[in-house]
């Protein structure tokens, strides 16, 4: 606002205030008043009305005259206004979690009791309160696997990494051990969110009755594997459900349509009854994305670097193309000077050269640029071609431009940052260096495992709260939060979640800064709290949601809770109307754990029994084995004729796919019986 004078009217004598006299001293506070209240009455105090929404005004009142409040007969109750702080407090309003908690309309209130929240990730405080029981007594640690650590015993069945069993354990190692993230805080954050207790602070996760597993793993997706395959035996060995949490994602780890090997892990743990969210991404505000449909012609961008400076591990960017089955297409790099003038250029590469790994250089004066190219013409896993550029220039007088050309097909381009850790997963734009190049767009920002089918993805949204003056603040997506579909065009992200300025916990023993909302003093050691953002904040809080789900219905299969997430999904303002299809940014729209549970309730599953029987029957897409002990069994489905179709391993958790079976009469035989059912 202009300084001068402002002016208002509202049904009595004119109050005049001068911008120019509002001063530091001057406090915000927050009313109810009478009907009749006006705006004059605010001229005893010189204070200044804001807004009116009802019954409830806001103001600001000159410090040294707040109290004189107490003598305007239209002003019933009033306090200097709360600040409005994005916090795990309003999380869990906006997830409508507060109402499970309080068992609002349920039978019982619902707080993750015998579920298993596994947190796959790095920078685990052991020693945290926000990890023990609310009556801060004993931890809910179960175990935690620490891959790096190198002193043994590893877990059973592994010869690598650390175990560590029993909260004397636990406490003697205190965190997990330095690696790629150094002693980091990321693990004990989003853990802290999933289902932490508060640690004596209001700062409570969403099922913080739930049981934890924690993995530090190495950098790769084998590691990432071993990690599940150990929290799935821990929580078949207590006889409890297992969500896993994956707040972490790459762009260069797969096919990034569903059909990588991490993936195809994922959905057959999910198969088992594993339950798997995982965080969306946070390119939705960089244009790090071309897709092009080629008709004999070429497409030519700016590849931007991230800073040299910045980052001790950058080796520069990685530029990977994914196109058509059967359609070739090439590429290649060139460097330009200041003047925008080609001074070198790449050899061409082309996708009919169905597989090679090559690294190279090019020099221009004294300057020299690197690559690295990998190149498969029918990829193994997709059959799309595909091609993986990594360019390394250090130079920022020097500027590098794409170059890519093909009679026909579509094809995709992402630029990622390339570090030497092989943990760069963040994107830098495509821009245009001359007019008639092509600038990159943000759509299609969703790696691994966000793609993958089985997995619920989670976007981020700013948490939905009440201000002081009554009305509904934020609940709008982050600017960050990824945007899909994924390649094979598949909506994705599948939800949202409260993603911004989250407080959550921070590790104790991490190397790094951080301010803290507050702390909490416990066994003579004092924790903090502070605010992150990133879908790796929305990814816990839905992974928490999950685990109520479960509490509330147990034997629900994965793909159940996954479906009820999604079909209780809220709509508001901020959303718009949802597609039945889904969007692209809110997936099917915000998470509403209350009627997540309902419906979870309200859902029929059958019980384990001393009898044995498969259900349900007539069935469609998943069979499943009530058997006691919850032990997969291996099932050979026969028709009715006698002939073998099918064979796979099911139980009361883990379903039996059978999409490929025609509709008609079958029997499948476990452990020498034969159960007949109908397949509609």
């Amino acid at each position: 606002m202009k300084q001068g004078l402002l002016l208002l009217f509202i049904g009595c004598a004119n109050i005049l205030y001068s911008q120019e006299t509002r001063k530091n001293e001057d406090i915000s506070v927050v009313a109810l008043v009478h009907s009749s209240f006006e705006a004059c009455d605010m001229e005893l105090v010189g204070a200044n009305l804001n807004t009116r929404i009802g019954n409830v005004v806001t103001l600001t009142v000159p410090k040294n005259k707040q109290e004189g409040l107490n003598n305007i007969p239209t002003i019933t109750y009033w306090h200097k206004a709360n600040k409005v702080k994005p916090n795990l407090e309003k999380a869990a309003y906006d997830l409508r979690v507060d109402s499970v908690h309080a068992g609002i309309n349920f039978d019982s209130p619902y707080a993750g009791e015998d579920v298993i929240i596994g947190v796959t990730d790095w920078g685990f405080d052991y020693t945290h309160p926000m990890f023990y029981d609310t009556a801060l007594e004993k931890t809910r640690i179960l175990a935690a696997w620490d891959q790096y650590k190198k002193s043994g015993p590893a877990p059973e069945g592994y010869d690598y990494g650390t175990e560590f069993k029993g909260e004397s354990d636990l406490i003697t190692a205190g965190s997990d051990t330095s690696n790629v993230y150094n002693y980091g805080t990321h693990g004990t954050h989003v853990a802290g969110i999933a289902g932490g207790s508060g640690g004596g602070t209001k700062y409570r996760g969403v099922a913080f009755k739930a049981n934890f597993l924690f993995a530090t793993f190495l950098v790769n997706e084998a590691a990432f594997i071993d990690a599940v395959a150990w929290m799935k035996n821990k929580a078949d060995t207590y006889n409890k459900r297992l969500v896993v949490n994956m707040s972490w994602g790459l762009y260069n780890l797969g096919t990034m349509d569903g059909n990588s090997l991490i993936s195809r892990a994922l959905d057959e743990f999910s198969a088992q009854g594993v339950v798997f969210v995982t965080s969306g991404g946070n390119n939705g505000d960089v244009d790090f994305h071309i897709k092009k449909d080629f008709n004999k012609d070429t497409l030519s961008t700016k590849v931007n670097f991230y800073n040299y400076n910045a980052n001790p591990n950058m080796y520069g960017q990685c530029i990977t193309m994914w196109g058509e089955k059967d359609k070739d297409f090439s590429a290649y790099f060139g460097v330009y000077d200041g003047s925008r003038t080609l001074q070198v250029a790449s050899p061409i590469f082309n996708t009919k050269d169905t597989k090679k790994t090559h690294s190279g250089y090019v020099v221009s004066g004294s300057d020299t640029t690197f690559y690295k190219l990998n190149l498969e013409g029918k990829h193994p896993l997709n059959e799309r071609n595909f091609m993986r550029m990594k360019i390394k220039n250090t130079n920022t007088d020097l500027s590098i431009g794409l170059h890519s050309f093909a009679d026909s097909g579509l094809v995709h381009y992402w630029n990622v940052v390339e570090l030497t850790n092989d943990v760069g997963n963040w994107g830098l734009p495509f821009t245009k260096l001359l007019p008639s190049w092509t600038e990159g767009d943000n759509k299609y920002g969703l790696g691994e495992p966000a793609c993958t089918k089985s997995v619920l993805t989670v976007a981020a949204h700013s948490s939905e709260s009440i201000a002081p003056n009554g009305t509904l603040v934020g609940g709008r997506i982050t600017n960050f939060s990824s945007i899909g579909p994924t390649l094979d065009e598949r909506v994705k992200p599948d939800v949202s979640a409260p993603g911004s300025q989250v407080i959550s916990s921070y590790s104790s023993f991490t190397d790094r800064t951080y301010t803290p909302t507050t702390t909490t003093d416990f066994k003579e050691k004092t924790y903090g709290f502070t605010p992150f953002s990133g879908t790796s904040m929305s990814s816990p809080a839905t992974a928490g949601v999950a685990a109520l789900v479960l509490s509330a219905n147990p034997y629900l299969s994965s793909a159940q809770v996954k479906e009820i997430i999604m079909k209780t999904a809220r709509e508001d303002a901020r959303t718009g109307s949802v597609k039945d299809t889904g969007s692209y940014v809110w997936g099917y729209g915000k998470v509403n754990a209350w009627s997540a549970v309902k419906m979870a309730l309200e859902t029929e599953t059958i019980k384990p029994s001393k009898e044995h029987f498969v259900y349900p029957n007539p069935a469609s897409n998943l069979l499943f084995y009530s058997n006691k002990d919850k032990v997969l069994r291996k099932g050979n489905i026969y028709t009715s004729n006698g002939e073998l179709v099918l064979t796979g391993y099911l139980n009361i958790q883990s379903g039996l796919t059978i999409d490929a079976l025609r509709p008609g009469i079958y029997f499948i035989e476990i452990d020498g019986q034969k159960f007949k059912f109908v397949v509609l």
